[in-house]
């Protein structure tokens, strides 16, 4: 039998630091952040634009705000009719991959090109966890460590497809937010490329391949949220951003329908008291047009009525009528 001459290591503990010189205290934290930054699991980013300065997309805040997190950003830029192009490329960061795509404006049915250009992007990221920003969503600073943790705990458990994030939905200004059940909690937005998940429909969600077809990937929640701010912009150029996506729904046979856009005084609407991420501050403050959410009483219709009796049973009970839930919520 051949004698063990190596020694017992043990793990580096904040007790074990404080019984260290301060030079070898110091070098210890530095191996212990070493070790930390090798072992954990590196991530991609990715995300699909086109015409972003015609519709009105904060996409520059959008990849911003995901670019601390990441090892790397794929960009899958569509041909479009503006500066998208030089928008994305005054970002100058080494971690930006652009892939240049070509979008086939005769697909029309159900907004399926924007699943297919998702999945592209994805299968272009070269590591496993992949984290899914819309060029309308920004992560908010003091969420990223929450982020970083969550994609370590579910890198150690592959039943793990996915994470689940909370929604902040901002419609008319950026002083108002949306909490009626039209509008959804939560959305996967990182996701295990190596399960072989898959961006579908119309790119809200995803799903995984299973034996009977398609399923709802195993997701973890996270407590981050998605500050979504695709019904932020001027009026007029909310009706020309709303006319163009309609069409990978409906070609150009409803265009007619947006040209005079107006913010809807609907049900659900509530003033925003928290901070919005650092990104978005020169956003926030350039708003120059205004959006009253008031409503009167004798405005209210009878779907309002339901919809305030729902809200009244998900304050008591937690459970929300009707949730669009594409996912299985496993535990921690």
């Amino acid at each position: 039998m051949v004698e063990n001459t190596q020694p017992n290591r043990q793990p580096i503990t904040p007790n074990a630091l404080l019984h260290l010189t301060d030079g070898a205290r110091t070098k210890a934290v530095m191996i212990t952040e070493v070790l930390d930054e090798i072992t954990k699991p590196k991530i991609s980013g990715f995300t699909v634009i086109r015409n972003a300065r015609l519709m009105g997309y904060p996409v520059l805040e959008s990849i911003k705000s995901v670019l601390p997190l990441v090892d790397e950003f794929v960009v899958g830029l569509g041909q479009s009719e503006d500066d998208t192009n030089e928008m994305i490329a005054s970002l100058n960061s080494s971690k930006i991959r652009v892939v240049n795509t070509i979008w086939d404006t005769q697909k029309t049915k159900g907004g399926l090109i924007l699943s297919e250009k998702t999945n592209e992007a994805l299968a272009l990221c070269q590591n496993d966890w992949c984290f899914y920003i819309q060029a309308d969503e920004v992560v908010h600073e003091e969420d990223l460590s929450t982020i970083e943790t969550a994609i370590s705990m579910a890198d150690g458990r592959p039943e793990i497809q996915g994470l689940l994030f909370h929604y902040i939905h901002f419609y008319g200004s950026y002083q108002t937010i949306a909490k009626s059940r039209r509008w959804y909690r939560n959305e996967v937005r990182v996701v295990r490329r190596s399960s072989g998940i898959q961006s579908h429909a119309d790119a809200q969600g995803f799903r995984v391949p299973g034996v009977a077809g398609l399923t709802k990937p195993n997701v973890a929640r996270t407590e981050a949220r998605i500050f979504h701010y695709g019904w932020v912009k001027p009026p007029k150029m909310m009706g020309q951003k709303s006319k163009l996506l309609n069409r990978w729904w409906h070609g150009n046979k409803r265009d007619h329908e947006f040209e005079s856009f107006e913010y809807a005084r609907q049900y659900g609407l509530q003033n925003f008291r928290g901070s919005h991420p650092a990104v978005m501050k020169a956003l926030v403050q350039s708003q120059d047009w205004s959006f009253d959410p008031r409503r009167a009483l004798s405005d209210w219709t009878l779907k309002d009525v339901n919809l305030w009796a729902s809200d009244v049973l998900e304050r008591f009970t937690g459970y929300r009528i009707g949730e669009y839930r594409p996912y299985k919520l496993i535990q921690k």
